[in-house]
């Protein structure tokens, strides 16, 4: 079986993370995790570490460029490890087993005639390592970050980009699916139909990047463009052009995570390379919104960017990492505040989860000394979920996260109801023992489902759900084997525990975080 292959962009490791980094690298977790319930995933983040702005950085703090990586990497992975991530690899680009590679696909291109030496003139963004025609500025600024862009005039290597426009055009025509959502398929295609030019990849006025591999015919040097070698990553990691065999049982990828703001090098150019390549485009390209403060996108570049370990400390991660899926439709911008953070938390998942769980075992406690009951007959509240493990794992892989999380609050929605219509307090006190069997079961049995249910989403939490419930199976199992009803064994000794979601106060905490 082929493995689900997810991917985060590399992220561009010029100073600290923010929450918007932990936000892309939680989704491309989610959607591991939830692969796993039905076959193999593999799930690849990293850092790009080339580049001048990082070389910039670096003299700033009057360190090599290498040591300003080295240094930075463990509080990237930190983050991700604060935020309960578990990636299968992390690559960094300043590795070997990526910058052999790149120079190889270098090599290959410039053979075959899709690269070539000419001159560039042009707009250059040192923030964005981005290009930018006239028509594009904002004010003679980047239209993306705001900031100068200075005049460059260099003698550079080019890949024929513009030969891959038609072909591009009529990719995206006939495979909607490629890049989503739809408003950046639309701006993606406006920008195709005005037509490409070709694409400078290397850079003379620096040294901070992969060398160019030696070219008898020119005495031309330099390095390779940023963003060239960063997109090759991809493939690196999983053996391209080494292990054939791996790099085939996972590429193309199935969803390739990135900002919408990098969609034109990850749908235009990215493409077009892997054709020249030989190689086929990822299945889907999915390019998110932004997270805003104050309706202005949050960024390290901006000075707006909101450190994500103290929102950890503050709310645990598995309360953010369900606010960040749940609170709005994925791929659309969202706004962040402490306060809509704490309603969440206090609301679902305190209220309406924590609060089930702990009613659920209080009252099996007190009627049946905390042991799953035998169940006579089913109460019938299950039936109506039988397709829910099926229903909430296609929206988590078609990453409509809200959606899935809204299907599975059904339950929790109805497992509540359950106890305030039915009153297991009545059934107890009136002696009908095999109805409230039956009830205690149904309700036992529906949180052994949210648990494995929510599990891609807050593994920390609902692994504590799973010891209280008592089970001795394995929460992160096949779901198809395991999500069948019945599957909680009677007889088993439950262990209540404290509140999986603790309540949260409101008081001192500010509009934007």
């Amino acid at each position: 079986m082929k493995a689900f292959y997810v991917t985060t962009p590399i992220y561009y490791i010029s100073g600290n993370p923010h929450i918007g980094h932990a936000y892309t690298t939680v989704v491309a977790d989610v959607l591991a995790r939830t692969a796993r319930t039905a076959g193999p995933a593999f799930f690849l983040t990293g850092t790009d570490e080339h580049g001048q702005k990082v070389a910039n950085a670096a003299a700033e703090h009057g360190k090599t460029p290498q040591q300003w990586c080295d240094e930075l990497i463990p509080r990237w992975k930190s983050l991700f490890a604060a935020f309960h991530v578990e990636y299968d690899d992390f690559i960094r680009t300043t590795e070997p087993r990526h910058e052999t590679k790149v120079q190889r696909v270098f090599q290959r291109l410039r053979e075959q005639g899709d690269i070539y030496l000419g001159t560039y003139e042009g707009w250059y963004c040192v923030a964005d390592e981005t290009f930018w025609p006239e028509s594009k500025l904002v004010n003679r600024r980047c239209p993306t970050c705001g900031r100068d862009v200075q005049w460059l005039s260099e003698q550079d290597w080019f890949f024929r980009l513009s030969s891959y426009r038609d072909r591009l055009i009529e990719y995206f025509r006939s495979h909607a699916e490629f890049l989503r959502p739809r408003s950046v398929y639309n701006e993606m295609m406006a920008i195709l139909e005005e037509g490409l030019e070709d694409l400078s990849i290397s850079r003379t006025n620096f040294d901070w990047g992969i060398p160019i591999p030696d070219d008898p015919s020119t005495s031309s040097g330099g390095v390779i463009y940023v963003w060239f070698d960063a997109l090759l990553n991809y493939i690196t990691a999983i053996g391209w052009s080494e292990d054939d065999a791996r790099f085939h049982s996972l590429w193309p990828a199935n969803v390739q995570l990135i900002g919408k703001e990098i969609a034109r090098f990850h749908t235009i150019i990215w493409p077009a390379i892997l054709w020249a390549l030989g190689e086929e485009p990822p299945k889907t390209v999915f390019a998110h919104g932004w997270i805003t403060v104050d309706g202005q996108k949050m960024g390290k570049s901006l000075g707006n960017a909101t450190d994500p370990f103290a929102l950890v400390e503050r709310f645990g991660a598995d309360s953010l990492r369900y606010f960040l899926l749940r609170e709005a439709p994925f791929g659309s911008d969202f706004s962040y505040s402490e306060e809509k953070i704490i309603q969440r938390h206090n609301s679902d998942l305190g209220n309406d989860l924590g609060n089930l769980l702990n009613r659920t075992l209080a009252m099996l406690r007190k009627y049946r000394n905390g042991v799953v009951p035998n169940r006579p007959q089913s109460s019938g509240l299950m039936a109506r979920f039988a397709d829910l493990p099926q229903r909430a794992r296609e929206a988590t892989l078609a990453l409509d996260f809200r959606g899935s999380l809204e299907m599975i609050w059904e339950l929790v929605t109805a497992l509540n109801r359950a106890i305030d219509e039915r009153k297991p307090w009545a059934l107890a006190k009136e002696g009908r023992n095999d109805e409230l069997d039956a009830l205690l079961y149904d309700l036992l049995e529906g949180l052994r489902w949210l648990a494995m249910l929510l599990a891609p989403v807050m593994p920390e939490r609902m692994r504590e759900m799973w010891r209280q419930l008592g089970t001795d199976q394995q929460i992160d199992a096949d779901w198809s084997e395991m999500l069948r009803y019945g599957g909680i064994a009677p007889g088993t000794q439950t262990m209540p525990g404290e509140p999986l979601f603790p309540r949260i106060e409101l008081a001192g905490v500010s509009p934007s975080g």
